[in-house]
């Protein structure tokens, strides 16, 4: 039997530690941002927080949408297109994180989300966007995808059958006896034989819990 000093041993367990294990510095993160993510905003304040990566790239075609957007016919659209240029400006003036405008341009890609897709892929590097359909296309692809409305969705308080809440009901259900409300948090919840109070302010008791592909919805009855 062979046996080694205090002092070998630790040398060794470090030396396999070392090459077996790849330690990476938060400050050495990064993400890839498309034009969703740009007009959402969210990212801002994301960044002073310190919850996300602090070396954002945008790729230059990313950019160049924007100017499209912004100089188009649609008011709507220009006007968000403009105001995610703006946080781009924001985000390179920023002391919280580093902005890099990339410049390869993926020819061999038309659709924008494909040229993301590709530019993550070669890159290595996960992408931020609020989404849906790129999430999906991403995530088939073997891409890493930060989805800043499903983190708020994940943030949400649980709330759990028996639970209490007051909730203005707005408007009715899908069945007929059912009035539909919201929590402060934006989670819908479907109030059994209520359609007669719509408009009004009442006392429910949650019964349960369905997760959909938009979030969570409560099903409550009626305090008497």
């Amino acid at each position: 039997m062979i046996y080694l000093n205090t002092g070998l041993l630790i040398v060794i367990i470090l030396i396999l530690l070392k090459n077996s294990i790849k330690f990476k510095s938060p400050k050495n993160r990064k993400i890839i941002l498309d034009t969703c993510a740009l007009i959402d905003g969210r990212i801002l304040e994301l960044s002073k927080s310190g919850f996300i990566p602090d070396e954002l790239i945008v790729p230059e075609f990313i950019i160049h949408e924007l100017q499209m957007l912004a100089d188009g016919s649609d008011s709507r659209k220009r006007s968000r297109a403009r105001y995610g240029l703006d946080v781009v400006k924001e985000l390179q003036n920023s002391p919280n994180c580093k902005l890099i405008i990339n410049k390869l341009e993926m020819k061999s890609e038309v659709q924008t989300d494909d040229k993301l897709v590709k530019l993550a892929k070669k890159l290595n590097l996960p992408l931020y966007t609020t989404d849906y359909n790129l999430n999906k296309v991403a995530e088939i692809s073997g891409v890493s995808v930060l989805n800043v409305n499903e983190l708020a969705q994940q943030l949400r308080p649980e709330i759990l059958p028996g639970e209490q809440e007051s909730i203005k009901l707005i408007q009715k259900g899908s069945n007929q006896s059912q009035a539909v409300g919201y929590l402060d948090d934006g989670t819908m919840v479907v109030v059994n034989n209520a359609t007669k109070l719509i408009g009004q302010t009442v006392k429910v008791e949650i019964s349960r819990s369905l997760q959909t592909a938009a979030g969570k919805m409560l099903f409550a009855e009626l305090v008497k």
